[in-house]
């Protein structure tokens, strides 16, 4: 039961119930000062938070802004590029939403604390004084009547009446007063629901406001964030070719060290231990130098430098080399030594060590000193032309690809059979038996087989189709500029080649253009075709580490080419357009992004399958390795909205497994073979404690069984069944509507990211991926 209510009739009573009714009333108000008191002690303490909290986020957005990584080479992709100013995003975003959390602290001050604080000491200290006046007009009345009282009756009559009206007069502005205190007691008792939650209620606004907010820039985020995850992806993939082809690099050069030298201006470079004579009670030092020499101008220069000190520690010499001789190791206590004289200091020869016989043997050769030993040079005669037997061999596999395979899974990307593709390249360069090889009618040649021949005839010429003259000009234009700029260089370097090499190049070109139109069925998109194609039709002179960096802008100088082929070699370029800038100068700013706010859903393509190169024979082991790491989402040679499908690198890991994409950008090892997980987690930063810890940590991939097959590992993934884990209401009419445990039919992968279409209820439709489970 409540409070009961304070009738006026019983203040002129003042019985001891009323007094009761009247201090529950003052209790209850002096529970809700006590509430609001501390309300607003929370209140406040939740202000202080919130904006340490807002310092926080700042610091940390600030952080990202200004943290920015650096490339290895002279150039970035546009997906890197995007990457590169991610954090700056990230930082805009936060900022963003931190400005919006200052209005909602300074909401939480106008609105909640001061309404309270005022109502605490206007209306509630408004009645505790009323109660202070009236316990002490209580205390006053009843001692002047208990006075009053024992007066005498024997006074006289006129200071009795005097007393009287005394008395009168105290009782009635005792009542009075009473009477202003209940009415005020049970005023307050109403006032104070809604002078206390009012406020409250405007906090809370002021709080949704704060989370609609935050929805909305969240909706403005979702366009960057896809794209974003797109590049991040399109980035991923070019890495994997690119880490496969460094390793490669490293793995040569670990074996033979010396065919692998950099080309520079020097005949010869290394480090040599200098003899430097000190005063005969001292003897001898020997000081390490890097030492340098040109044979043309025969300068010898040389730097003294010590590791451990970490740098230089004199400065560089340099002299004109007379002769060398080799020191007999009867001469001197130490192997490997040669001595040179300069022309300045005629008859003071240096005494110089190496590190070792072999090396010594060839400062020797290039210094032309006594007893040098000629370098045999290993010379590799490549029976591959551009000739009449080389067009013959191109057109003959484009035409038996184009009419038994052009619809096959992976179509370049699955590798044949070392054996069966030397045997049948050998046959094709034969001018003997060239013309007898029927490649569209003979079942024994499968189409990999051709496909593998055909590349590895393209990689076998003495120099690439794209030639290494053109080969750093066709790489700057992928490098920065518009997609029409790139477009136009390319199409102008194009016809810089020499006649042979654009017409073959043509074919070629012409081909793949047709092998992308097909790919709904071959999976091969112009962006997996530019990852194949890449170190095919183009090749540094040079085999380095730079030279690999470049290896993402070779695939998209072959997008170009393919998306683009009717221009580039139909019809001539523009006379007046530029000659492409060199490599030398710095490429200009990439195009500015587009902006994140879009009206509809934009239909980008999704990663659906990736192929693995399944060897069919005991000669799988020692099939060629194939060049063709995985392709981007998106062709990024002009940013072309065409529908592009993208394999992860995971597929290279099991010979066996066809490896579907759910669509998650991110993740990618989930449900991998055991024997295959932890280097991958490991190459992914993941802790690989334990298994449960694994999985729990990525996302859920199909994996078919090794024995299915790869065609048939396509088919039983493509029209599965699934079961709604979610309700969902539908927004649009192609998509479905559905409940909790609804068994969806033939599912298949959409082209839309995230989305999957299937039959409910014999109607077909989109359904959100993340909502189903397969069964």
């Amino acid at each position: 039961m409540g409070l009961q209510p304070l009738e006026f009739s019983d203040c002129y009573l003042d019985s001891p119930w009323f007094r009761e009714r009247v201090r529950a009333h003052e209790a209850e108000l002096e529970k809700t000062n006590k509430f609001i008191k501390e309300l607003l002690k929370d209140g406040k303490n939740l202000i202080a938070a919130t904006k340490n909290l807002s310092a926080a986020q700042r610091k940390f957005a600030h952080s990202l802004r200004d943290f920015k990584f650096e490339f290895i080479g002279d150039a970035e992709t546009d997906d890197e590029r995007y990457i590169d100013a991610s954090f700056h995003e990230f930082s805009n975003f936060l900022k963003n939403l931190e400005e919006q959390r200052e209005i909602l602290a300074l909401s939480v001050t106008e609105t909640l604390i001061k309404p309270l604080e005022r109502f605490r000491k206007e209306q509630l200290g408004a009645v505790k004084e009323e109660k202070k006046k009236f316990d002490k007009e209580t205390e006053k009345n009843y001692s002047l009547l208990e006075k009053h009282l024992n007066l005498s009756a024997k006074k006289k009559e006129l200071q009795l009446q005097e007393a009287d009206n005394q008395v009168e007069q105290n009782r009635k502005h005792f009542y009075e007063l009473s009477l202003e205190y209940v009415c005020k007691l049970q005023e307050i008792q109403e006032r104070k629901k809604f002078e206390c939650v009012e406020p409250m209620l405007s906090f809370f606004q002021g709080l949704f406001t704060f989370y609609h907010q935050g929805y909305e820039l969240a909706k403005d985020f979702s366009h960057y964030k896809t794209a974003l995850q797109m590049n991040i992806q399109n980035t991923r993939n070019r890495f994997e070719g690119t880490r496969s082809e460094v390793e490669e690099l490293m793995n040569k050069i670990r074996r033979n060290p010396q065919e692998h030298k950099r080309a520079n201006h020097f005949t010869m470079e290394g480090y040599l231990y200098v003899q430097e004579k000190r005063p005969a009670p001292f003897g001898s030092s020997w000081v390490k130098h890097y030492c340098m020499y040109r044979k043309e101008t025969k300068k010898f220069s040389m730097i003294p430098f010590e590791h451990r000190s970490g740098g230089k520690v004199g400065d560089a010499e340099l002299f004109v080399l007379t002769y060398c001789t080799k020191r007999n190791a009867d001469t001197i206590d130490r192997r490997f030594c040669f001595d040179l004289e300069a022309s300045d200091r005629p008859g003071v020869p240096v005494t110089m060590q190496a590190f070792s016989e072999e090396d010594r043997r060839l400062w020797m050769e290039a210094l032309d000193g006594k007893e040098a030993v000629s370098i045999i040079l290993k010379i590799f005669f490549y029976s591959a032309q551009l000739d009449k037997i080389g067009f013959t061999i191109i057109k003959k596999c484009i035409s038996a690809v184009e009419t038994r395979g052009i619809n096959d899974q992976g179509l370049y990307r699955v590798v044949g059979v070392s054996s069966k593709v030397q045997r049948l390249l050998s046959l094709l360069m034969d001018c003997k038996t060239c013309n007898e090889v029927d490649l569209e009618n003979s079942v024994d040649w499968e189409v990999k087989t051709i496909t593998s021949a055909m590349k590895q005839y393209l990689r076998s010429l003495p120099e690439p189709l794209m030639t290494y003259e053109l080969h750093g000009e066709f790489i700057v234009p992928a490098k920065s500029g518009s997609p029409e700029s790139r477009v136009n260089a390319v199409h102008f370097l194009v016809h810089k080649l020499p006649e042979k090499n654009k017409e073959m190049l043509e074919i070629l070109v012409k081909h793949l253009a047709n092998v992308s139109k097909h790919a709904k069925k071959n999976l091969m998109t112009v962006a997996n075709l530019g990852v194949v194609f890449g170190p095919t039709l183009m090749r540094p002179q040079e085999e380095t580490v730079a030279a690999i960096m470049d290896l993402k802008f070779q695939n998209i100088v072959v997008e170009i080419l393919i998306e683009n082929h009717e221009k580039i070699f139909k019809t001539l370029p523009d006379a007046s357009f530029p000659e492409p800038i060199s490599m030398s100068v710095s490429p200009p700013n990439a195009p500015p992004r587009q902006s994140r706010r879009q009206g509809q859903r934009i239909k980008r393509p999704l990663a659906v399958y990736n192929l693995c190169l399944e060897l069919d024979d005991a000669d799988s082991h020692s099939s060629p390795r194939e060049d063709t790491p995985t392709g981007s989402m998106d062709s990024l040679s002009s940013q072309s909205p065409t529908p592009a499908f993208s394999s992860s690198p995971l597929g290279l890991l099991d010979e066996n497994h066809l490896i579907m994409d759910s669509g998650d950008l991110a993740g990618w090892t989930t449900n991998l073979p055991a024997q295959s997980r932890p280097s991958m987690v490991s190459w992914m930063n993941i802790p690989s404690a334990t298994p449960a810890a694994t999985d729990a940590a990525l996302p859920n991939f199909i994996f078919p069984s090794p024995a299915t097959g790869t065609d048939r590992a396509v088919e039983s993934v493509a029209h599965r069944k699934a079961r709604a884990v979610y309700p969902c209401e539908a927004e649009h009419s192609s998509e479905l509507s559905f409940q909790i445990g609804a068994i969806f039919e033939d599912v298949q992968f959409s082209r839309e990211p995230g989305w999957l279409e299937g039959t409910l209820d014999g109607k077909r439709g989109l359904i959100p991926q993340n909502y189903v489970q397969f069964l």
